[in-house]
């Protein structure tokens, strides 16, 4: 059911990407994009540094003295995005996927999952805190106080709800679902499943002992959004319609927070570019300059991760061939 829904929410991104560039007029927004010419490579250059932060993050969930080195976590991270944003698995194959390469350097599997668990929860109060960012400074330019205090409605909701996760984390949730299905199911070969969630969750409880590693890990969180604020900004000046740093802040932190939402589909195609749209003109960007800008984005999205895709199939096919 669940890739179901991730391959209609594909289409259904992939239909209104069209729709948006028939909308706009595919030559005019091929027209902004040329007159750029390579120059738009930088983009994928000042974003590089993401996959950096980013790595340390998750390495930061490990026990110190079992840590993946960086370039690994650089890697997994890479892989994982490549997962996440070409393939239909509603951005959780991706995790998976970064488990299953902690596994395959030498991590016990329960230290494996418990990283990613509690490293998504980081990136979600990252993009929390980004999100807020990008409200208070629609709030401070003065350009739409009522979306401002929308959005941050919805931040304190989405606070909230995570604030709910952290706690049934917390409280052991892999453990109790392993139980719970061995109890209705009446499976006896479950005992091993249900010890083996009751481990990962004492290994989530240990790293939100680690205070100051998780702390750090939203930290370098928050600097990979931050980071892409300059992607956004150098994107307009390529584009020939510079904005400045606080509504660069702004535009890539509510269109990310708001693109984020479509998790169902893939790369929030068409999403993305309709948020683009939407927030764009209240920076004084055209629909068609906004439309061009989001697709400049993705440039580094054809770069980069067809190669993280290859890579990981690469390692996986190597193990099975063992």
């Amino acid at each position: 059911m669940t890739r179901l829904i991730t391959y209609l929410g594909l289409v259904a991104g992939l239909v209104l990407l069209l729709g948006l560039l028939l909308w706009q007029g595919m030559l005019d927004v091929w027209s902004l994009l040329s007159t750029s010419g390579w120059q738009l490579l930088l983009l994928t250059v000042i974003w590089l540094p993401n996959f950096v932060f980013a790595g340390e993050a998750w390495r930061q969930m490990f026990p110190p003295q079992m840590r993946p080195t960086l370039v690994q976590g650089i890697a997994g991270i890479w892989m994982a995005r490549a997962v996440n944003n070409l393939l239909p698995v509603a951005s959780i194959g991706g995790e998976v996927a970064k488990a299953r390469l902690a596994f395959h350097w030498g991590h016990p599997a329960t230290v494996a999952t418990a990283s990613v668990i509690v490293d998504k929860t980081v990136q979600v109060v990252a993009v929390i805190l980004w999100g807020l960012s990008g409200a208070a400074c629609l709030l401070f330019l003065s350009l739409d106080d009522r979306l401002a205090w929308l959005a941050m409605g919805g931040f304190v909701v989405l606070s909230v709800c995570v604030g709910g996760f952290f706690l049934v984390q917390r409280a052991g949730m892999l453990g109790f679902l392993a139980h719970l299905g061995e109890k209705l199911l009446r499976i006896e070969s479950l005992n091993g499943v249900s010890i083996g969630a009751k481990e990962t969750d004492a290994e989530i409880i240990l790293i939100y002992q680690r205070h100051r590693p998780l702390l750090l890990a939203v930290a370098l969180r928050f600097l990979t959004l931050a980071v892409q604020t300059g992607e956004v900004w150098l994107g307009c000046q390529l584009l020939g319609y510079p904005i400045g740093i606080l509504e660069a802040v702004m535009l890539k932190s509510l269109t990310f927070t708001l693109s984020d939402i479509a998790f169902v589909i893939p790369n929030a195609y068409g999403v993305q570019e309709g948020v683009f749209i939407l927030i764009g003109g209240l920076v004084g960007l055209s629909s068609e300059q906004a439309l061009a800008l989001s697709l400049a984005l993705r440039i580094r999205d054809l770069i980069l991760d067809p190669a993280g895709l290859l890579a990981l199939h690469r390692i996986e096919t190597r193990r099975w061939l063992r």
